[in-house]
């Protein structure tokens, strides 16, 4: 009796073990096939979107910030009534990427068809000087007033290559990562990104490392001076004395520091060459040089050749600036993933707990704090220099969240690091998760776009317009699930 109930056991146990398995598996091909269907999906949303934005967005395969759902209305950093595209992100280089990532996870041809019309508005507007401005120019007339490579220079025109709000940086790194996933072959793509790189290191970097907001052809006396620490000057005046050319000094403004180690690391990753990672350390040696001393070890927003803080344009004082501080902290921390070396750490505690000091009640910081005193500045309406906060213009942020905490957390991280070397600096893609991507396929209008809620700025209108950050997003975020 006992052996034939364990044959039973053993016979109801071996069915149910078969009925488990093959459920399993029966739930396994589900499972793929419901993924391989979304992926499907996915690309048929990314070559929808694609389509549209080629064949009826693009001017001359450039492309704006911000269109209107009819396309009638146009802008970038303003409104746009001409044949104009924009280099500033979220304009033609961001596009351009997009594409490229989407070219590599899929290797369709019709996304390498798009980043290479991307890539000759770029050429047609790169600078002599090697970089570009924040558009590009198509109107004959409207051209003239730019020094554009692929034309005759001439004294009259302006040759002025910009590293402000990640113009040039941005075309740099699409182009880079063009001629990459071309494997070097296209020679229009590969002379221009070579040509760039080449005006960035030889035209644009100083001799201590730091990068000016502008370069042109000719060297200027900061390009020349000899590297020495950044100090405070005796005195500065209060009263704002004229541009006096800030954009060709050194400069940490809106990132510029952070932009352009991005894409030296990664120009060395793809060619190979060891002149863009010296190049790197060089600048990164700069941003440790340009931390000012006691009684405040940050950073200041823009320096002379003598490494003191300046005046930049009227409401931007000589000052120890926040802003800038985080992000060179951020960039001396990514430099150490990239090196190993810790005296890229070795100052970034003084500077928190320096930073920390200067948090107002609200747990935000103040942009500027006067030299030495550490007192918050402003400006009021008429841009007169205050230390009151009550009247100031809203266009800039002269308060600001407080990054320290944040700050702290990753420098813990980072010191716990093992094995730095080699991390890359442009890891942060989109998360590509199946329930963001089906909203993004599911918000595709009929056309192929998306259609933001948030209206137009310059334009002053509140319908619902194509808004190039958010396009690029959602093809970076399709392309990272595809890939």
């Amino acid at each position: 009796m006992k052996t034939w109930l364990f044959l039973l056991f053993t016979l109801v146990t071996l069915v149910g073990t078969a009925e488990f398995k093959a459920n399993a598996q029966s739930g396994n091909r589900d499972e793929n096939a419901a993924e391989t269907q979304l992926k499907r999906q996915a690309l048929q949303t990314a070559k929808k979107a694609t389509t549209f934005l080629t064949e009826k967005v693009s001017t001359n395969g450039g492309y704006l910030w911000r269109y209107s759902s009819d396309l009638q209305l146009k802008e970038g950093e303003g409104v746009v009534e001409s044949e104009t595209v924009w280099v500033q992100p979220p304009g033609t280089p961001a596009v351009g990427l997009a594409f490229v990532a989407l070219f590599h996870a899929t290797g369709d041809p019709q996304f390498r068809d798009a980043a290479l019309a991307a890539s000759e508005a770029l050429r047609q507007g790169q600078m002599h000087s090697g970089g570009w401005q924040a558009s590009i120019e198509f109107d004959p007339e409207r051209r003239k007033k730019w020094a554009y490579r692929v034309e005759s220079p001439h004294r009259k025109k302006k040759d002025q290559s910009s590293l402000d709000d990640n113009k040039t940086q941005s075309a740099l790194l699409f182009l880079i990562r063009l001629d990459e996933a071309l494997q070097f072959k296209n020679e229009l793509v590969h002379h221009t990104a070579e040509y760039g790189l080449r005006g960035l290191l030889n035209n644009g970097q100083f001799k201590n490392g730091g990068f000016p907001q502008v370069w042109m052809n000719e060297k200027t006396s900061d390009h020349l001076a000899d590297p020495v620490k950044a100090s405070y000057p005796d005195d500065w005046p209060r009263v704002y004395p004229g541009h006096q050319q800030y954009w060709l000094r050194y400069t940490l403004n809106d990132q510029l520091a952070s932009d352009t180690m991005k894409v030296l690391f990664e120009a060395e990753r793809i060619y190979q060459k060891p002149e863009f990672r010296e190049a790197a350390i060089r600048l990164a040696d700069s941003l440790l040089a340009a931390q000012m001393p006691e009684p405040q070890p940050a950073w200041a927003q823009q320096y002379n050749a003598e490494m003191q803080p300046i005046w930049a344009r009227k409401f931007e004082p000589p000052a120890i600036t926040t802003s800038e501080s985080f992000g060179v902290i951020n960039t001396l921390m990514d430099v150490y993933l990239q090196t190993g070396e810790k005296r890229y750490l070795a100052s970034i505690p003084r500077a928190l707990d320096y930073l920390k000091t200067c948090e107002l009640p609200d747990g935000r910081v103040a942009r500027f704090y006067e030299l030495k005193t550490n007192r918050p500045l402003y400006f009021d309406l008429a841009y007169q220099l205050t230390y009151d906060d009550s009247d100031m213009p809203t266009h800039y942020g002269f308060q600001l969240g407080s990054k320290v905490d944040q700050l702290r957390r990753r420098y813990t991280k980072v010191t716990e690091t093992a094995s730095p070397q080699g991390a890359s600096l442009l890891d942060s893609r989109p998360k590509a998760s199946e329930s963001k991507v089906r909203a993004i396929i599911a918000s595709q209008t009929d056309q192929g776009i998306w259609l933001n809620q948030d209206g137009m700025r310059y334009h002053k209108s509140k319908e619902p317009a194509i808004d190039m950050q958010e396009v690029v997003t959602n093809l970076q975020t399709l392309a990272a699930f595809l890939r």
